[in-house]
């Protein structure tokens, strides 16, 4: 239904387009024939079709972008297809198999009324399957065996009365997806109500759900064998940036130093178009391997989230994924902020990070300002839309935006004064603002090892710095 809505809108779309075009090309065409090659008299009607045809191809573009979205929401969000459209989005957060099923309960059985049965073709093992007759009778499982072997390679596939494979959406009452020897059964008997532009939106999310559980589920494995942890760091800060993007009007800088092999710290810089950047730096509490995957977490829903400037859509998103890992304790303090290099502004949301800063030039020389906390800490707590500020501060050309996880402003000297307490951080900061970032980071970072006068540290290090250059 929404291909075919689709085809019918564009198809609608042209008519009108090219009617209009060659209704205007008509009326504007010469009266009068090219009797003299020397003659320009039709150059301007000649000219104005090319641009009319030109205006007339983009607001088509335009038009039919917006009746694509409207029509896509239309199908996947209202009648039976919105079931599976909520699963989907349930699905982008399960990060293990309790997860999973907890998200089949929830929808698919309760709300969708339909039936699942999920097996590891591999073991021939039932990973899990409804509480009803269809899903628990053994001659079912035998058909199905016997039918759909580990080897099966088509992904998606209609299922009918008698558990044969259908091409008629008409006659199926269920559908079954294979990825990786592991097949997901979904029976249901209004199948044939469900859009079919669903079925590999779905399917696509399963197999994201598969890669992802797995990942976890080795980090988890790994963090068992002490001799393997160097492995579970190099995985982490895999998800770091490897290389600061180049991008028009900002320059970029970093530093990360885990206290010990893996680390709750956390930074990104995603490019959203030419002009906007996000930037986003974090701190997981505690240490080890449940900040580890927090951290990984956090930056896995980050980059997934499809609308980068809702910043209060992304806390939300964070706040839930963390949540639904149900470790004990356990939340982030972020900065997520969007750096708009043509209305030379930061959009943002600081939840509860103590140190990003804007240094700027002053006549009186370089200035401070604070990046204040709006939001509370984030995945331990109940958040609502409503509990999450956005501000916005005015950016000028030069401006240095500092972001900072706590390792860095309270490290001690043998005093036990905290670095952020002290003028000397301030002047520092001041006096290398009109560097490169990365070479700022590295004056604040040779800082605080000469402050902590070469004694053990007791906290990650991580620095994302980003400079305005209009």
């Amino acid at each position: 239904m929404y291909k075919t809505q689709r085809r019918i809108a564009l198809i609608v779309i042209n008519l009108v387009a090219v009617a209009s075009f060659l209704f205007v090309a008509v009326n504007l065409a010469p009266q009068t024939k090219l009797t003299d090659y020397r003659t320009y008299s039709n150059i301007f009607p000649i000219a104005v079709t090319a641009v009319l045809f030109v205006v007339m191809l983009f607001t088509s573009i335009t038009i039919f972008e917006n009746a694509r979205i409207r029509i896509e929401r239309r199908s996947m969000e209202t009648g039976a297809t919105a079931y599976f459209t909520k699963f989907i989005e349930r699905l982008r957060f399960c990060y293990s198999l309790e997860d999973f099923y907890a998200a089949v309960a929830d929808i698919l059985e309760i709300e969708a009324d339909c039936s699942v049965l999920y097996i590891d073709r591999n073991a021939n093992y039932i990973l899990y399957n409804s509480p009803n007759k269809i899903t628990n009778d053994p001659a079912v499982f035998t058909k199905l065996e016997q039918n759909y072997s580990v080897t099966w390679h088509d992904p998606i596939n209609f299922l009918g009365e008698n558990l044969g494979l259908v091409t008629s959406r008409k006659k199926a009452r269920g559908f079954f997806f294979a990825s990786d020897g592991e097949h997901l059964y979904i029976f249901n008997r209004y199948t044939y109500l469900f859009d079919t532009e669903i079925y590999e939106k779905l399917y696509e999310e399963f197999v994201r759900f598969q890669n992802r559980s797995r990942i976890i589920s080795s980090l988890a494995e790994i963090s068992e064998l002490t001799t393997e942890w160097q492995q579970l760091a190099d995985a982490q800060v895999s998800f770091l940036p490897k290389k600061m993007p180049e991008i028009k009007n900002l320059k970029l800088g970093a530093y990360f130093r885990p206290l010990i092999n893996v680390s709750g710290d956390y930074y990104s810089v995603l490019p959203i178009d030419e002009n906007k950047t996000l930037l986003m730096l974090g701190d997981v509490s505690g240490k080890g391997l449940a900040a580890a995957l927090v951290m990984g977490l956090v930056m896995n829903t980050v980059k997934i989230k499809e609308n980068k400037e809702d910043l209060v859509g992304m806390i939300i998103s964070v706040d839930a994924a963390i949540k639904g890992m149900h470790l004990q304790d356990k939340y982030t303090v972020l900065f997520i902020g969007i750096v708009d290099t043509e209305k030379m502004k930061i959009t943002y949301v600081n939840a509860s990070m103590s140190d990003p800063i804007i240094v700027t030039r002053s006549p009186e020389g370089y200035r401070i300002k604070s990046l204040s906390s709006n939001c509370s800490v984030v995945g331990i707590i109940p958040i609502e839309p409503g509990d999450v500020q956005v501000s916005e501060q005015r950016l000028f050309s030069g401006d240095l935006i500092m972001m900072a996880s706590d390792g860095v402003s309270e490290v001690m000297n043998e005093d036990k004064v905290e670095l952020g307490d002290t003028e000397l951080f301030t002047n520092t900061i001041k006096a290398s603002a009109s560097k490169d970032p990365q070479e700022f980071v590295a004056d604040i970072v040779n800082l605080v090892l000469d402050y902590n006068a070469d004694t053990r540290l007791h906290d990650d290090l991580t620095m994302l710095v980003a400079k305005v250059q209009r």
